[in-house]
């Protein structure tokens, strides 16, 4: 069999050329550090790569969101520390201006100092975080979640709680729930004084003996005080919801001693004049400023007597630990989240690394492979070359003389 002397160059360069493209895409990987630097090299490794790092960009993206809740659950806890702080001062204003050795102009001046927390506590109430979302919107609100009027304070968002997800946190707090949602009273009842009293009547905030004896029903109890010097006084319970005869009638009163019915206790104190009565009624909803403004106008009103004075900073004192509490939950919620947000992080720090793992699996080169495949190449390109040159040298024409 013959062949040309044209047909074997095209056959040399033909492998010339294969060989030096494949050294050429060998380079490329070598340099990129990427088995995988188009579609084309290996369509599945491809795919799967570009699907690892559309999670790591997600993953990325998540991280970002979770900075920002986390700097706003760090505000909001700090500022709910703060208010603690606020209302514990608060809480000893209260106390003191129950010294019977302070005049009407010491207890105006704790009045006027319990008006300034009261506000600095309203500015918290309203806090923002960086980005101007306020820190206990709930589920939305204005830019003030809470405006103060001369009918009181009232929220103007949306209650409730935003949810978290697996990846992210809310970034707002049920301001209902932590500022407004105070129970009135001891939280399950409320005691009162009537406005029609002439005596020096007072009680505590009252307890719960049996909470399954409870009835959420409204009560009198009207003291009688028999005519004449030195007349006995007695007491007698009512419900004004139904008729219930069981309870107790004419019974004598001592100053400091129980007065018990229907899963309940009360101690009145003083001296009730004759009609003098207290109401008893289940406790409802107020919020923290409500009771620091009570408590205001009770200890700055130099018209109040002692009695009424006793009553009113007894409620408050009781009325405020009810807000400190929630306060304290808020707070203890809030951390929780934080906490959270660090869980968060670290479960997305390992997904991070193996989706990482898994891309450099699908694209990624082995170097040490990389560089044996290019050594082998390079040998065949180099071969190649040399094979061409002794081809060439074999033409009949360089052998006639």
């Amino acid at each position: 069999m013959r062949l040309s002397s044209a047909n074997a160059y095209d056959n040399a360069l033909q492998n010339i050329y294969a060989r030096q493209s494949e050294l050429t895409g060998q380079q490329e990987k070598l340099t990129s550090g990427k088995n995988v630097n188009r579609v084309s090299d290996d369509p599945t490794g491809a795919a799967q790569a570009e699907r690892a790092l559309t999670r790591l960009t997600r993953i990325a993206s998540d991280n970002r969101a979770l900075e920002v809740q986390r700097s706003a659950l760090t505000l909001a806890e700090s500022t709910l520390g703060d208010a603690t702080s606020v209302v514990q001062r608060l809480r000893e204003l209260t106390v003191s201006a129950g010294n019977g050795a302070y005049s009407a102009l010491d207890r105006s001046s704790i009045a006027k100092e319990m008006s300034g927390l009261r506000e600095q506590l309203f500015a918290m109430a309203n806090s923002r975080d960086s980005n101007g979302t306020p820190l206990f919107g709930g589920l939305g609100s204005a830019s003030a979640p809470f405006s103060d009027s001369a009918s009181g304070v009232s929220f103007n968002g949306v209650a409730g709680q935003q949810a978290g997800s697996e990846v992210g946190l809310p970034t707002a707090m049920d301001g209902q729930a932590v500022w407004m949602n105070v129970r009135s009273g001891n939280g399950s009842f409320n005691l009162a004084t009537a406005t029609t009293n002439t005596g020096s009547l007072w009680t505590n905030t009252g307890q719960v003996l049996n909470p399954t004896a409870l009835t959420g029903h409204d009560y009198s109890v009207t003291f009688t005080v028999a005519p004449g010097v030195g007349g006995a006084t007695t007491y007698s319970v009512q419900d004004n919801t139904t008729a219930n005869p069981t309870l107790p009638t004419n019974q004598p009163y001592v100053p400091g001693q129980a007065i018990t019915f229907d899963g309940l206790s009360l101690v009145a104190n003083g001296t009730p004049a004759n009609g003098d009565a207290v109401s008893v009624s289940p406790s409802t909803t107020t919020n923290m400023f409500k009771v620091i403004d009570d408590a205001i106008a009770a200890i700055g009103d130099s018209t109040t007597t002692s009695s009424q004075r006793a009553q009113a900073t007894g409620l408050a004192l009781t009325q405020i630990d009810t807000g400190m509490n929630q306060l304290q939950a808020a707070r203890s919620q809030a951390g929780q989240w934080l906490n959270r947000a660090d869980q968060i992080q670290s479960t997305q720090e390992g997904r991070a690394v193996q989706l990482e793992a898994e891309k450099s699996r699908a694209q990624d080169l082995d170097m040490v492979k990389g560089i044996s495949d290019f050594t082998r190449i390079q040998t065949g390109y180099q071969a190649a070359l040399q094979s061409y040159a002794q081809v060439q040298k074999l033409s009949l024409f360089n052998f006639i003389s």
